[in-house]
C-alpha cells in the first residue's frame, strides 16, 4: 500500500533530525574555539560529540518516556511492613537517562576549579531536552558542591563530597537546596525554619519547620536555610546546613515528605513539600553567613546554570522548527520558503545565538574568578551578568519555544509528536526558578547602587563594539553607542532613585542586557570575519541589534532585511525565496 503522501513528508522531517545535538551545531563549535583557551581543547570536543550522540540518540527518548503523565514520580512512604521510608518511585527510564548523564562527566569536571566553561558546555547540550529530569538535580548538585568546597570544613568535604562528584550514576548522590517556605517565597528573610544546637553533639545542629518548594525531593543531600536561635525575621538570622537524606543506621533524618507537587513542566523530576523535625544538619561555614551563602553562591550558581537550560530549550527549538519548515509542505510548496515563517525562524535563532553568548561569556567569568585570576572589573560585570542574564534569557526562551510551536501549528501542541511542548512547559518552570523576573531586576538594581556596577557593564560593551574592525559591522557600531548613551542616561537616573528606578528599571535593564548581548555579537562576529568565515554571524548581529536596539530603525525601510535572514538560514535551511 502506497505511503500517505503527508506522513511522507513527517517520515522526512524525522530523518532529517540532528543525530548529535554538538557536531550539528556550528555556533557552539566556533564560540568553543574563541573561549577556550587551554590546550585540553580537542578532548573537550571529543567528550561534547560524544554526549551530543549519546543524547540526541539515546536519552533524548528515554526522557520522552518518563515525562509522560502515567510515568511521573509517585512518593511511596511507607514499607511493605509499616516502616516510614519517605521514598520516591520513578519509572524505569528515569534512571536509565541519568546514568548517561552522569557518566559525561558534567558534575564531576567540578572536581576542580577552573571548568564552568566545560560544565556549561555539557549542560548546554543535556538542555536539549528540556528540564528532562536531571537538568535540576545536576544545578542543585552543582551549588552544593560549590558550597562544601569555599565554605565546608574539612571533615565536611571529606564525608560528603566524593559522591556528589562521583561519575556513576547508581552510587553517586545527588543535592538539593531547600530555601522556599509557603510564606516566604523569594522573601528568604520570611523563613521560620528553625535550628537548634544538638544537645549531645557539639557543632552540630536539629533542624525543624516546613520547606514549601523542594525540587529534587528524591536527593540525597539537602542544603538547607534555617533560623539560627531565636525567632525573628530578616536574612541576618539564616544559617545554611547540610541535612543528609538518611542517618548511619538507614532511617529518614526526621523529614517527612507531605506531598508532591503536581506542576505545569519539569514533570519528570520529583518537587514537593517537606517537613523537617530535629533533623540533624551539619553547618556550612559560619551560621551568620548563611544567607550569603546561600544567594551569593548556591542560588548564583543555579541562576547561570538556568540561563544555559533556557539556552538549550531554545536551540532545541529552533532545530525542531527550522527542520519541520523545511520537510512540511502547504500551499505548494515547503512552508520554509515562505517570509514570514523565515523571519520567525531567523529571529529564533538569534535569540539563541545572544544568549549562548553572554551565557558563555559568563562562564569564563566564573572560571576567572575561582582560579582568582578576575580582576575587579570582571568581578562587577560577574555580578550584574549572573542575574540579568537569568532574566533576559528565561524570557526569551519562552518567546522562542512559543514561536517554534507557531511553525508547527496544531501539531505543535501535541505532545507526543515533538518535543517542543514540553521545552514549553519546562521553560515557564525555568522563568520563576531562582527569582521571578521582578524579584531579579530589583537584585540588579540595588547591586548597581550599593555596588556601582552599571559604569563596569558599559565600560564593557564600549570596550567590545570599539574593538570590531570590520567595515560592515563597524557601520552598526554608531547606533548601538548611541542606544547605550541614552540608555547610561536613563539608567544613572534609576540608580540614584530608587522609587523611580523600581517602576522603570525593568524596562531598562532588559534593553541593557540586550545591548550587552549585541556588543558580544558584534565582537564574535568580527573575531569570525577576521578567521575567513562570520558571514552568517554578521547577519545574526546585525538582525539582533536592529530589531531590539537601532533607534527608530524600522525594517521595511531597509532593502538587506531578506537578505540578512537568507544569510542567518542559508547553513540550516537549503530553501530560498
Amino acid at each position: 500500500m502506497n505511503e500517505h503522501p503527508g506522513r511522507r513528508l513527517l517520515h522526512k522531517w524525522q530523518g532529517s533530525k540532528p543525530r548529535n545535538f554538538y557536531v550539528t551545531n556550528r555556533n557552539v563549535q566556533t564560540l568553543l574555539g574563541l573561549l577556550a583557551t587551554d590546550a585540553g581543547g580537542d578532548a573537550l570536543r571529543s567528550r561534547l560529540s560524544d554526549f551530543g550522540q549519546v543524547l540526541a540518540s539515546e536519552v533524548d527518548a528515554l526522557v520522552g518516556e518518563c515525562d509522560r503523565i502515567e510515568n511521573q514520580p509517585r512518593l511511596r512512604s511507607w514499607s511493605g511492613i509499616g516502616e516510614r521510608i519517605e521514598e520516591i518511585d520513578f519509572h524505569p527510564t528515569y534512571h536509565q537517562a541519568g546514568r548517561r548523564i552522569w557518566r559525561s562527566g558534567v558534575l564531576a569536571v567540578l572536581a576542580e576549579p577552573g571548568h564552568a566553561l566545560e560544565q556549561a558546555l555539557l549542560f548546554y547540550l543535556l538542555a536539549h531536552l528540556g528540564e528532562g529530569g536531571h537538568a535540576c538535580p545536576v544545578a542543585c548538585t552543582s551549588g552544593l558542591i560549590k558550597a562544601l568546597q569555599q565554605h565546608g570544613s574539612s571533615e565536611l568535604k571529606a564525608r560528603f563530597l566524593p559522591r556528589l562528584l562521583d561519575r556513576d550514576y547508581d552510587s553517586a548522590e545527588r543535592g538539593s537546596q531547600f530555601l522556599t517556605e509557603v510564606q516566604g517565597g523569594s522573601d528568604v528573610g520570611a523563613n521560620l525554619c528553625q535550628a537548634l544546637p544538638d544537645r549531645n553533639d557539639p557543632g552540630l545542629w536539629r533542624i525543624s519547620g516546613e520547606k514549601w518548594f523542594c525540587s529534587v525531593a528524591d536527593a540525597d543531600q539537602f542544603f538547607v536555610t534555617a533560623r539560627v536561635g531565636a525567632p525573628g525575621s530578616g536574612t541576618a538570622g539564616l544559617g545554611a546546613f547540610l541535612v543528609p537524606r538518611r542517618l548511619d543506621d538507614g532511617s529518614p533524618n526526621g523529614f517527612r515528605l507531605r506531598r508532591l507537587k503536581i506542576k505545569l513542566g519539569t514533570r519528570a523530576m520529583a518537587s514537593g513539600e517537606i517537613d523537617f523535625s530535629d533533623a540533624l544538619a551539619w553547618p556550612i561555614g559560619r551560621p551568620k553567613d548563611g544567607f550569603k551563602i546561600a544567594a551569593g553562591l548556591v542560588l548564583n550558581t543555579s541562576r547561570w546554570i538556568n540561563a544555559l537550560g533556557s539556552t538549550g530549550v531554545m536551540r532545541r527549538a529552533y532545530v525542531e522548527a527550522v527542520t519541520y519548515a523545511a520537510a512540511r509542505e502547504a500551499f505548494g510548496g515547503p512552508i520554509g520558503r515562505y517570509p514570514m515563517v523565515r523571519e520567525t525562524l531567523a529571529a529564533m535563532k538569534c535569540e539563541e545565538q545572544a544568549a549562548l553568548s553572554s551565557t558563555l561569556y559568563l562562564s569564563t567569568l566564573i572560571d576567572r574568578i575561582e582560579t582568582a585570576r578576575a580582576d575587579e572589573h570582571e568581578k562587577a560585570v560577574y555580578r550584574f551578568l549572573v542575574n540579568a542574564n537569568k532574566y533576559i534569557t528565561s524570557i526569551a526562551a519562552t518567546d522562542v519555544t512559543h514561536s517554534a510551536l507557531e511553525i508547527l501549528g496544531g501539531n505543535g501542541t501535541i505532545e507526543d509528536f515533538s518535543v517542543v511542548p514540553r521545552l514549553l512547559r519546562d521553560n515557564l518552570v525555568y522563568e520563576s526558578w531562582e527569582g521571578t523576573h521582578n524579584v531579579l531586576c530589583l537584585q540588579v538594581l540595588r547591586d548597581c547602587a550599593k555596588l556601582a556596577l552599571f559604569p563596569n557593564v558599559h565600560d564593557e560593551i564600549t570596550t567590545l563594539l570599539e574593538s570590531v574592525e570590520d567595515p560592515e559591522l563597524r557601520a552598526e557600531v554608531p547606533g548601538l553607542v548611541e542606544t547605550s548613551s541614552d540608555l547610561s542616561a536613563r539608567m544613572t537616573r534609576s540608580i540614584r532613585n530608587p522609587e523611580h528606578g523600581r517602576i522603570h528599571f525593568r524596562r531598562q535593564l532588559t534593553e541593557l542586557a540586550r545591548l550587552f548581548q549585541a556588543s558580544r555579537l558584534m565582537w564574535e562576529a568580527d573575531r569570525e570575519k577576521a578567521a575567513g568565515d562570520g558571514r552568517t554571524k554578521t547577519a545574526v548581529a546585525q538582525f539582533f541589534a536592529r530589531r531590539h536596539l537601532l533607534p527608530a530603525y524600522r525594517p521595511e525601510a531597509d532593502p538587506a532585511w531578506n537578505r540578512r535572514i537568507d544569510a542567518i538560514l542559508a547553513e540550516d535551511l537549503e530553501i530560498t525565496l
